[in-house]
Protein backbone atom coordinates (compact mmCIF):
# COMPACT_ATOMS: atom_id res chain seq x y z
CA UNK A 1 0.00 0.00 0.00
CA UNK A 2 2.84 2.42 0.79
CA UNK A 3 4.98 1.77 -2.41
CA UNK A 4 1.80 2.27 -4.06
CA UNK A 5 0.93 5.72 -2.81
CA UNK A 6 4.26 6.78 -3.12
CA UNK A 7 4.22 6.16 -6.81
CA UNK A 8 0.81 7.34 -7.03
CA UNK A 9 2.41 10.74 -5.65
CA UNK A 10 5.30 10.94 -7.73
CA UNK A 11 3.16 10.37 -10.56
CA UNK A 12 0.93 13.37 -9.78
CA UNK A 13 3.71 15.72 -8.88
CA UNK A 14 4.58 14.83 -12.35
CA UNK A 15 1.67 15.48 -13.82
CA UNK A 16 1.22 18.74 -11.81
CA UNK A 17 4.19 20.11 -13.22
CA UNK A 18 3.28 19.30 -16.98
CA UNK A 19 -0.20 21.29 -16.28
CA UNK A 20 1.33 23.98 -14.98
CA UNK A 21 4.05 24.19 -17.76
CA UNK A 22 1.15 23.67 -20.49
CA UNK A 23 -1.37 26.29 -18.67
CA UNK A 24 1.69 28.61 -18.47
CA UNK A 25 2.55 28.57 -22.05
CA UNK A 26 -1.30 28.83 -22.87
CA UNK A 27 -1.53 31.96 -20.84
CA UNK A 28 2.32 33.49 -22.32
CA UNK A 29 0.96 33.19 -25.49
CA UNK A 30 -2.77 35.02 -25.07
CA UNK A 31 -2.93 38.13 -26.99
CA UNK A 32 -4.17 40.10 -24.32
CA UNK A 33 -1.99 42.28 -22.08
CA UNK A 34 -2.52 42.09 -18.59
CA UNK A 35 -0.91 45.22 -17.96
CA UNK A 36 -3.13 47.38 -20.05
CA UNK A 37 -5.76 46.12 -18.24
CA UNK A 38 -3.99 46.92 -15.26
CA UNK A 39 -3.26 50.58 -16.66
CA UNK A 40 -6.58 51.32 -18.56
CA UNK A 41 -7.57 52.21 -21.93
CA UNK A 42 -6.39 55.86 -21.58
CA UNK A 43 -2.75 54.74 -19.99
CA UNK A 44 0.20 55.79 -22.37
CA UNK A 45 2.47 53.31 -23.86
CA UNK A 46 5.26 54.09 -21.29
CA UNK A 47 2.36 53.37 -18.33
CA UNK A 48 1.95 50.22 -19.62
CA UNK A 49 5.56 49.12 -20.57
CA UNK A 50 6.75 50.37 -16.53
CA UNK A 51 3.98 48.07 -15.16
CA UNK A 52 5.29 45.02 -17.98
CA UNK A 53 8.44 45.63 -16.32
CA UNK A 54 7.35 45.13 -12.31
CA UNK A 55 5.07 42.49 -13.23
CA UNK A 56 8.18 41.17 -14.95
CA UNK A 57 6.13 40.36 -18.34
CA UNK A 58 8.71 41.58 -20.05
CA UNK A 59 11.01 39.23 -19.49
CA UNK A 60 11.40 35.84 -21.71
CA UNK A 61 9.10 32.92 -21.06
CA UNK A 62 11.39 30.50 -19.25
CA UNK A 63 12.62 33.51 -16.94
CA UNK A 64 8.93 33.93 -15.97
CA UNK A 65 7.77 30.28 -15.95
CA UNK A 66 11.13 29.66 -13.93
CA UNK A 67 10.68 32.33 -11.26
CA UNK A 68 6.95 31.31 -11.04
CA UNK A 69 8.07 27.69 -10.27
CA UNK A 70 10.46 28.41 -7.87
CA UNK A 71 7.71 30.25 -5.75
CA UNK A 72 5.23 27.58 -6.10
CA UNK A 73 7.55 25.35 -4.83
CA UNK A 74 7.79 27.45 -1.57
CA UNK A 75 3.58 27.43 -1.31
CA UNK A 76 3.36 30.69 -3.05
CA UNK A 77 0.72 30.87 -5.45
CA UNK A 78 2.07 34.59 -6.62
CA UNK A 79 -0.08 38.16 -6.22
CA UNK A 80 -3.64 38.78 -8.02
CA UNK A 81 -2.35 41.73 -10.56
CA UNK A 82 -5.82 43.44 -10.12
CA UNK A 83 -6.88 42.73 -6.56
CA UNK A 84 -3.55 43.47 -4.90
CA UNK A 85 -4.34 40.07 -2.66
CA UNK A 86 -2.65 36.51 -2.66
CA UNK A 87 -4.24 34.05 -4.72
CA UNK A 88 -3.99 31.47 -2.02
CA UNK A 89 -5.99 33.84 0.50
CA UNK A 90 -8.26 34.85 -2.79
CA UNK A 91 -8.91 31.12 -3.50
CA UNK A 92 -8.94 29.61 0.25
CA UNK A 93 -12.02 32.37 1.22
CA UNK A 94 -13.68 30.66 -1.73
CA UNK A 95 -13.22 27.31 -1.21
CA UNK A 96 -15.76 26.25 1.11
CA UNK A 97 -18.35 27.14 -1.23
CA UNK A 98 -16.68 25.43 -3.86
CA UNK A 99 -16.74 22.31 -1.82
CA UNK A 100 -20.19 22.42 -0.73
CA UNK A 101 -21.45 22.63 -4.26
CA UNK A 102 -19.30 19.78 -5.25
CA UNK A 103 -20.69 18.21 -2.24
CA UNK A 104 -24.23 18.66 -3.09
CA UNK A 105 -23.92 17.87 -6.78
CA UNK A 106 -22.30 14.29 -6.33
CA UNK A 107 -24.97 13.27 -3.85
CA UNK A 108 -27.49 14.36 -6.64
CA UNK A 109 -26.04 12.75 -9.06
CA UNK A 110 -25.40 9.28 -7.22
CA UNK A 111 -28.85 9.62 -5.56
CA UNK A 112 -30.90 10.34 -9.25
CA UNK A 113 -28.53 8.45 -10.74
CA UNK A 114 -28.28 5.59 -9.32
CA UNK A 115 -31.61 5.02 -8.42
CA UNK A 116 -32.59 5.51 -12.11
CA UNK A 117 -30.39 2.95 -13.65
CA UNK A 118 -31.15 0.53 -11.19
CA UNK A 119 -34.87 0.91 -12.13
CA UNK A 120 -34.07 0.65 -15.01
CA UNK A 121 -32.18 -2.12 -15.60
CA UNK A 122 -34.82 -4.19 -13.33
CA UNK A 123 -37.33 -2.85 -16.10
CA UNK A 124 -35.49 -3.65 -18.90
CA UNK A 125 -36.53 -3.79 -22.37
CA UNK A 126 -39.49 -2.05 -21.08
CA UNK A 127 -41.39 1.40 -21.64
CA UNK A 128 -39.90 2.63 -18.26
CA UNK A 129 -36.50 1.54 -19.28
CA UNK A 130 -36.73 3.27 -22.78
CA UNK A 131 -37.93 6.71 -21.28
CA UNK A 132 -35.53 6.18 -18.63
CA UNK A 133 -32.42 6.06 -20.80
CA UNK A 134 -33.76 8.83 -23.65
CA UNK A 135 -33.91 10.92 -19.86
CA UNK A 136 -30.49 10.21 -19.52
CA UNK A 137 -29.43 10.80 -23.16
CA UNK A 138 -30.87 14.14 -22.80
CA UNK A 139 -29.38 15.13 -19.58
CA UNK A 140 -25.90 13.78 -20.75
CA UNK A 141 -26.13 16.36 -23.84
CA UNK A 142 -27.71 19.39 -22.38
CA UNK A 143 -24.96 22.19 -21.86
CA UNK A 144 -25.08 23.49 -18.33
CA UNK A 145 -25.67 26.61 -18.99
CA UNK A 146 -28.73 25.73 -20.71
CA UNK A 147 -30.11 23.77 -17.95
CA UNK A 148 -29.11 26.36 -15.63
CA UNK A 149 -30.75 28.51 -17.09
CA UNK A 150 -34.39 26.78 -17.94
CA UNK A 151 -33.88 25.86 -14.19
CA UNK A 152 -33.73 29.11 -13.21
CA UNK A 153 -36.41 30.11 -14.85
CA UNK A 154 -38.52 27.29 -13.97
CA UNK A 155 -38.36 26.86 -10.47
CA UNK A 156 -37.22 30.22 -9.34
CA UNK A 157 -39.14 33.02 -11.63
CA UNK A 158 -42.11 31.33 -12.72
CA UNK A 159 -42.54 29.02 -9.78
CA UNK A 160 -40.71 31.05 -7.14
CA UNK A 161 -39.97 27.95 -5.08
CA UNK A 162 -36.01 28.94 -4.89
CA UNK A 163 -33.99 31.62 -5.21
CA UNK A 164 -32.76 33.16 -8.53
CA UNK A 165 -29.24 33.39 -7.45
CA UNK A 166 -26.94 33.84 -4.10
CA UNK A 167 -25.30 31.79 -1.19
CA UNK A 168 -26.01 30.91 2.47
CA UNK A 169 -29.01 28.21 2.72
CA UNK A 170 -29.99 25.32 1.31
CA UNK A 171 -32.59 26.74 -1.23
CA UNK A 172 -29.65 28.67 -2.88
CA UNK A 173 -27.62 25.17 -3.10
CA UNK A 174 -30.53 23.11 -4.89
CA UNK A 175 -30.84 24.41 -8.79
CA UNK A 176 -26.76 24.57 -8.71
CA UNK A 177 -26.17 21.14 -7.22
CA UNK A 178 -29.19 19.75 -9.66
CA UNK A 179 -27.59 21.89 -12.63
CA UNK A 180 -24.04 20.25 -12.37
CA UNK A 181 -25.64 16.99 -10.61
CA UNK A 182 -27.96 16.46 -13.89
CA UNK A 183 -24.84 15.75 -16.08
CA UNK A 184 -23.61 12.73 -13.92
CA UNK A 185 -27.17 11.55 -13.52
CA UNK A 186 -26.91 10.59 -17.42
CA UNK A 187 -23.56 8.85 -16.98
CA UNK A 188 -24.01 7.05 -13.64
CA UNK A 189 -27.47 5.93 -14.70
CA UNK A 190 -26.27 4.42 -17.52
CA UNK A 191 -23.34 3.00 -16.11
CA UNK A 192 -25.22 1.54 -13.52
CA UNK A 193 -27.98 0.25 -16.02
CA UNK A 194 -25.15 -2.07 -17.57
CA UNK A 195 -23.07 -3.03 -14.42
CA UNK A 196 -26.50 -4.03 -13.17
CA UNK A 197 -27.85 -6.24 -16.17
CA UNK A 198 -24.09 -7.77 -16.05
CA UNK A 199 -24.11 -8.71 -12.39
CA UNK A 200 -27.73 -10.04 -12.48
CA UNK A 201 -26.62 -12.72 -15.34
CA UNK A 202 -24.41 -14.09 -12.93
CA UNK A 203 -24.59 -17.70 -11.58
CA UNK A 204 -24.64 -16.65 -7.24
CA UNK A 205 -27.63 -14.75 -8.35
CA UNK A 206 -29.54 -17.67 -9.52
CA UNK A 207 -28.27 -19.41 -6.59
CA UNK A 208 -29.71 -16.80 -4.84
CA UNK A 209 -33.67 -16.80 -6.37
CA UNK A 210 -33.14 -20.81 -6.14
CA UNK A 211 -32.61 -20.61 -2.72
CA UNK A 212 -36.00 -18.75 -2.49
CA UNK A 213 -34.43 -15.15 -1.49
CA UNK A 214 -36.54 -12.31 -2.10
CA UNK A 215 -36.18 -10.27 -4.83
CA UNK A 216 -35.34 -6.96 -2.69
CA UNK A 217 -33.37 -8.99 -0.62
CA UNK A 218 -31.51 -10.33 -3.83
CA UNK A 219 -30.71 -6.98 -5.40
CA UNK A 220 -30.00 -4.98 -2.25
CA UNK A 221 -27.50 -7.63 -0.77
CA UNK A 222 -25.65 -9.15 -4.08
CA UNK A 223 -26.38 -7.47 -6.99
CA UNK A 224 -26.37 -3.63 -6.17
CA UNK A 225 -22.84 -4.14 -3.91
CA UNK A 226 -21.40 -5.87 -7.20
CA UNK A 227 -22.77 -4.04 -9.62
CA UNK A 228 -21.69 0.35 -8.14
CA UNK A 229 -17.84 -0.78 -7.95
CA UNK A 230 -17.15 1.24 -11.55
CA UNK A 231 -19.39 3.90 -9.92
CA UNK A 232 -16.54 4.42 -7.22
CA UNK A 233 -13.90 4.60 -9.91
CA UNK A 234 -16.57 7.32 -11.86
CA UNK A 235 -16.69 9.68 -8.69
CA UNK A 236 -12.73 10.45 -9.12
CA UNK A 237 -13.10 11.34 -12.76
CA UNK A 238 -16.13 13.23 -11.88
CA UNK A 239 -14.40 15.91 -9.63
CA UNK A 240 -12.48 16.95 -12.87
CA UNK A 241 -15.94 17.64 -15.07
CA UNK A 242 -16.93 19.69 -11.83
CA UNK A 243 -14.39 21.54 -11.73
CA UNK A 244 -14.72 22.18 -15.34
CA UNK A 245 -18.33 22.89 -15.08
CA UNK A 246 -18.46 24.67 -11.84
CA UNK A 247 -17.01 27.70 -13.82
CA UNK A 248 -19.77 28.05 -15.97
CA UNK A 249 -22.98 27.24 -13.31
CA UNK A 250 -21.14 29.51 -10.21
CA UNK A 251 -21.64 32.26 -12.92
CA UNK A 252 -24.89 31.43 -13.66
CA UNK A 253 -25.81 31.38 -9.85
CA UNK A 254 -23.97 34.28 -8.78
CA UNK A 255 -22.14 31.52 -6.30
CA UNK A 256 -19.16 32.70 -4.65
CA UNK A 257 -16.53 29.63 -5.26
CA UNK A 258 -13.82 29.04 -7.04
CA UNK A 259 -15.48 29.18 -10.17
CA UNK A 260 -16.71 32.28 -10.07
CA UNK A 261 -13.24 33.95 -9.13
CA UNK A 262 -11.49 31.79 -12.35
CA UNK A 263 -14.32 33.50 -14.75
CA UNK A 264 -13.56 36.77 -13.35
CA UNK A 265 -9.72 36.24 -13.50
CA UNK A 266 -10.30 35.37 -17.26
CA UNK A 267 -12.38 37.86 -18.36
CA UNK A 268 -9.37 40.75 -16.47
CA UNK A 269 -6.55 38.65 -17.45
CA UNK A 270 -5.33 38.14 -13.96
CA UNK A 271 -3.06 35.36 -15.10
CA UNK A 272 -1.76 34.48 -11.21
CA UNK A 273 -5.89 33.86 -10.10
CA UNK A 274 -5.93 32.02 -13.38
CA UNK A 275 -3.02 29.97 -12.84
CA UNK A 276 -3.64 29.19 -9.29
CA UNK A 277 -7.46 27.74 -9.97
CA UNK A 278 -6.00 25.97 -12.35
CA UNK A 279 -3.64 24.28 -10.14
CA UNK A 280 -6.21 23.99 -7.39
CA UNK A 281 -8.30 22.34 -9.75
CA UNK A 282 -5.67 19.64 -10.91
CA UNK A 283 -5.02 18.58 -7.31
CA UNK A 284 -8.62 17.72 -6.78
CA UNK A 285 -8.31 15.73 -9.93
CA UNK A 286 -5.61 14.20 -9.05
CA UNK A 287 -6.42 13.50 -5.06
CA UNK A 288 -10.25 12.00 -6.51
CA UNK A 289 -8.85 9.55 -8.89
CA UNK A 290 -6.01 8.57 -6.25
CA UNK A 291 -9.56 7.97 -3.42
CA UNK A 292 -11.08 6.16 -5.97
CA UNK A 293 -8.18 3.46 -6.36
CA UNK A 294 -7.91 3.21 -2.68
CA UNK A 295 -11.57 3.14 -1.65
CA UNK A 296 -12.38 0.27 -4.65
CA UNK A 297 -10.55 -2.61 -2.47
CA UNK A 298 -12.59 -1.85 0.39
CA UNK A 299 -15.55 -2.43 -1.79
CA UNK A 300 -14.44 -5.82 -3.28
CA UNK A 301 -11.11 -6.81 -1.73
CA UNK A 302 -10.37 -9.11 -4.77
CA UNK A 303 -9.09 -5.66 -6.68
CA UNK A 304 -5.52 -5.59 -5.55
CA UNK A 305 -3.05 -2.38 -5.36
CA UNK A 306 0.06 -2.57 -7.36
Amino acid sequence: MWGYLFRRLMQSLLILLGISLVTFVLLYLVPADPARQIAGRSATAETVANIRAQLGLDQPFYVQYGRYLGNLLQGDLGRSYLQRTEVSTLIWARMPATLLLMLGAIVAELVMGLTIGAVAALKRNTPIDQSLMVFSFVTISAPQFVVGILLLYVFAVRLGWFPIGGYGTFAHLVLPALTIGLLGTGWYSRMMRSSMIDVLAHDYVRTARAKGLGKLRIVTRHVVPNAILPIIAMIGIDIGMFMSGIVVVESVFGWPGIGQLAWQAIQRVDIPIIMGVTLISACFIVLGNLLADIIAPLVDPRIKLK
